[in-house]
């Protein structure tokens, strides 16, 4: 393979990379102000919840690129198995595991999403949860596996992104305390 080549895999690597965390943080604040059908003017829900789920396809689309170009990339050794299974890459262990893990976890909330009639509204909510633990492990992933993304536009544009979801969980937040009267906020808490 001559050095054009793997020049291209690393960039394609890097690109899908970013291009996912970006998808994945559009998905991921649509998920969050779509909470409960709460819906946002001149938007039907029913637009809000085909943007999700097109932007989660989409996600794994490029996730499935940067996988691949990743793997396929002769500078490093990461092994097809490492890809899906945490921390037993011979390259970057802890870090590729990192990113094996967001894998699984989105794995997951896929799986859960396609049989989501025969599991259940809890069961699937339950899972879907986990989302809010995947992009911080995908962020952290991306933040620790290169060097060259510690500081920089990608560095800026991951913390943009940790930003956006935040926002969004801070208007959801202040949404549920507005419409929830206080004791039944209470109640909610303490678990009742």
């Amino acid at each position: 393979m001559n050095a054009a080549s793997k020049a291209d895999l690393w960039f394609l690597s890097r690109s899908t990379g970013m291009v996912c965390l970006l998808l994945m943080t559009a998905s991921v604040v649509i998920g969050i102000v779509i909470h409960r059908r709460r819906s946002l003017p001149l938007l039907p829900d029913s637009a809000l919840v085909g943007w999700h789920r097109n932007l989660s396809l989409v996600t794994l689309v490029f996730l499935g690129l940067h996988i691949v170009s990743a793997l396929a990339d002769p500078y490093v050794t990461i092994g097809w198995f490492a890809a899906v299974v945490p921390f037993i890459s011979p390259y970057e262990t802890v870090w590729i595991g990192i990113g094996a893990l967001a894998f699984d976890l989105l794995l997951v909330v896929i799986a859960s999403s396609l049989v989501r009639r025969f599991i259940g509204g809890r069961m699937w909510r339950a899972i879907h949860l986990s989302t809010y633990a995947c992009w911080p492990i995908a962020a952290a992933h991306g933040i620790g596996a290169a060097s060259d993304l510690r500081s920089g536009f990608q560095l800026a544009l991951t913390i943009a992104c940790g930003l956006a979801i935040l926002v969004a969980a801070g208007f959801r937040v202040r949404a549920w305390r507005i419409a929830t009267p206080r004791a039944a906020r209470v109640l909610a808490e303490m678990g009742r």
